[in-house]
């Protein structure tokens, strides 16, 4: 690859860094990471609510080669993950690569010299032979549509740009959403909150959270490298395995009888446990961990509301019963908006067509890292990649798959690599048959894994090491590889 075309990476989260690691391993220098923040992180740098840590075990949730970490809890919080990140960004040589307070707004291909024309907010453009975005999913917060939110008089916040500022000690708060991060925050707020409102649009599967090996077993944990990877590798399949589980209905059967027993234990009152009971199928939407958080519903300065909310105005809001309720604050946790792939970034690719263009409303890609019409351009969590168990495995393999996609176009001499129309076509009607089969098909199951119309667009059909599998040995005739137009200059 000439060296005035490097190669971009948009976004230095887990993704981003993982992607740099890889192509350094494979030999590929000349990269560069643009990064819209001051720091690293993605949304380990961005979500810093009380109470936020990772739903999964920090020894699986952490990178396969950077396993020496001195984690403090099993799950880490969401300050450890982040610097976690930037341990393995120094130790590996990635933070010299990264351009910081560089916002990318969008690309254009260029099919006379099959190059990137990557631009950024402040105008600056940037040449580059291939295009890599590791943005993720989780980083355009979604606003209640609920007349009046830009009403309220006093502090309101979504969850992931939280308000350090605004101190919610004896205050009347209300908690819009209940999802991964109200289960983590609330149990905290609620514990020094005056009074709490907890608005429950659909009630969630929560589990209990293991909390890792005992007291007398840490010591290994942290000191011995064998027993790492061998828990790790327990974990692993572990998770494999609860995938298999969840889409066998003889063995769902089993575990939603096991949520039932877990909440009847920690909701002895029925009208409550009532409300806190889910009205559809287990694997509709995404499991919940936690051991606080029923605990602290029953607080007795937390009110669980399910009634609708019909309006917020400047001193509350009002549920559709007409009731008011005045809050000091409020806090929306009502998630983000995960497959509109990267809606703040424009992509134009082959005959000026952009991705909107290319999907109508449909994200779909080969193997959720490349689409056909758009040379050289890489996703790293990309449509229907999120798997059952740690996102960082399948970045790990994405970055794989995207290094060898890149090796291979070095190797052939060539300049574009892309997957074929019907390649990709083929591989997009499999993950329908296979999605079709899952609970998340479930007519009715409302969740962000689907799209507006109803396509599953975030998740992938089949167990995370099958992914791997694929990702690790590219099926070359799948793609198209091209020339320039004329050289590059």
């Amino acid at each position: 690859m000439p060296a005035e075309h490097p190669i971009v990476i948009v976004g230095c989260g887990f993704g981003g860094i993982a992607l740099a690691i890889s192509l350094q391993r494979a030999g590929i220098e000349n990269f560069v990471v643009l990064e819209r923040a001051s720091d690293l992180g993605g949304v380990w740098r961005d979500n810093t609510y009380p109470g936020c840590a990772c739903d999964v075990p920090s020894i699986y949730y952490s990178f396969s080669f950077e396993q020496d970490y001195p984690w403090s809890a099993w799950h880490a919080p969401w300050n450890e993950i982040h610097a976690y990140l930037r341990h393995c960004a120094v130790k590996h040589g990635v933070l010299p690569r990264v351009r910081f307070g560089v916002a990318t707004t969008g690309a254009r291909f260029d099919p006379t010299d099959a190059t990137w024309r990557v631009e950024t907010a402040d105008g600056e453009i940037i040449s580059a032979r291939a295009l890599v975005s590791a943005t993720g999913i989780f980083g355009a917060p979604r606003l209640p549509a609920i007349p009046g939110v830009e009403s309220f008089a006093g502090p309101w916040f979504h969850s992931s740009n939280w308000r350090h500022d605004v101190d919610l000690r004896g205050k009347r708060v209300a908690a819009i959403g209940v999802g991964a991060s109200a289960i983590q925050y609330v149990p905290e707020i609620a514990k020094t909150a005056g009074k709490l409102h907890v608005v429950q649009r659909s009630a969630q599967y929560v589990r209990a959270r293991d909390e890792g090996p005992a007291p007398d077993e840490k010591r290994w944990y942290h000191g011995t490298a064998l027993w790492r990877r061998r828990e790790r590798q327990k974990m692993w399949s572990a998770y494999e395995e609860n995938f298999d589980g969840r889409n066998t209905p003889e063995i769902r059967v089993e575990q939603e009888r096991a949520f039932h027993e877990y909440l009847a234990r920690q909701v002895p009152d029925p009208v409550l446990r009532a409300k806190l009971t889910p009205d559809y199928p287990l694997g509709c939407k995404r499991v919940l961990a936690s051991n606080d958080f029923y605990p602290a519903i029953q607080r007795p300065n937390v009110e669980l509301v399910t009634e609708p909310v019909e309006e917020i105005t400047p001193t509350g809001f009002r549920t559709r019963d007409g009731r008011a309720r005045e809050v000091d604050a409020i806090i929306y946790s009502t998630g983000f908006r995960p497959t509109e792939y990267l809606s703040s970034l424009r992509v134009e690719g082959l005959d000026g067509k952009t991705l909107p263009d290319a999907w109508d409303g449909e994200p779909e890609a080969y193997l959720g890292a490349c689409v056909s019409g758009f040379p050289n351009f890489f996703m790293l969590y990309g449509p229907n990649t999120n798997g059952s168990g740690s996102i960082v495995y399948m970045l790990e393999a994405e970055a794989q798959f995207v290094t060898n996609c890149l090796v291979e176009l070095k190797r052939r001499g060539a300049d574009t690599i892309q997957p074929t129309a019907r390649a990709q076509r083929d591989f997009n009607d499999m993950l329908r048959q296979k999605l079709a089969l899952m609970p998340v098909a479930t007519p009715g199951c409302n969740s962000y894994f689907k799209t507006e119309s109803g396509k599953i667009a975030t998740q992938w059909p089949a167990r995370m090491s099958d992914y791997d599998r694929r990702a690790r040995d590219p099926q070359w005739g799948d793609f198209e590889f091209g020339v320039a137009l004329e050289p590059a200059k």
